[in-house]
């Protein structure tokens, strides 16, 4: 069995609350272990023996789980075999209640559920109405909104200290800019880093469907 379809049966298996997963990836032909730990070069691996040690996160630092599974890919594009296991498993802890209705309101949940050192989110806020989408595109216009395909609404980025994004002032603005105009919306936070130290860049990328974002 491929490592694609052994990642797809051991995901199926995890709570549906999981957060991150250790994996083991075990190579039985030496020969082959220098290419398996290339082509899972972009996890960051650790290797011992012949195995590789590495972990995806559905959410923070970390490779995604669709990053993990295109990874898996290419090691059976390149006709590498061997074993996938997993290590160990954490689980989120449960979303804490937030209000809904006032945009401005869920952002101040969503901040002070955050860990005290956060720097840099990627987050997307869901509209209830297409016809929403060109006046909260205006009052949304300083966070540089992008669409998503899939649901009505925006993604953004915020940068809490320096780097890319609008600032978390700023957003909450914006998120009240749209509760006076009556346009309601639910807001998520697809990514989340802490402590990030900028050198020479405009902070952290994120790659989502390949993107840079």
């Amino acid at each position: 069995m491929g490592f694609e379809s052994q990642w797809n049966e051991l995901e199926a298996k995890l709570p549906a609350n999981w957060a991150d997963a250790r994996l083991k990836l075990t190579v039985p032909e030496r020969s082959e272990l220098e290419r398996a730990t290339a082509l899972l070069a972009p996890a960051s691996p650790s290797r011992s023996g012949n195995a590789i040690r590495f972990f995806t996160a559905r959410r923070g630092a970390g490779p995604s789980p669709d990053a993990v599974r295109r990874l898996f890919r290419r090691l059976d594009d390149a006709r590498v075999f061997g074993r996938l296991e997993l290590l160990a498993s954490g689980q989120a802890e449960p979303a804490p209640e937030i209000a809904r209705g006032s945009v401005r309101a869920e952002w101040d949940a969503v901040v002070a559920a955050l860990p005290d050192d956060w720097s840099d989110l990627y987050g997307e806020l869901e509209l209830r109405s297409t016809d929403h989408h060109e006046p909260a595109a205006l009052l949304l216009s300083p966070l540089n909104p992008a669409r998503h395909a899939g649901k009505p609404g925006f993604r953004f980025r915020i940068a809490r200290k320096s780097g890319y994004g609008g600032s978390a002032a700023m957003a909450r603005r914006c998120f009240e800019r749209l509760d006076e105009a009556g346009i309601p919306g639910e807001l998520h936070v697809l990514r989340v880093l802490c402590d990030t130290d900028n050198v020479a860049t405009q902070g952290p990328v994120w790659y989502v469907g390949g993107r840079a974002v």
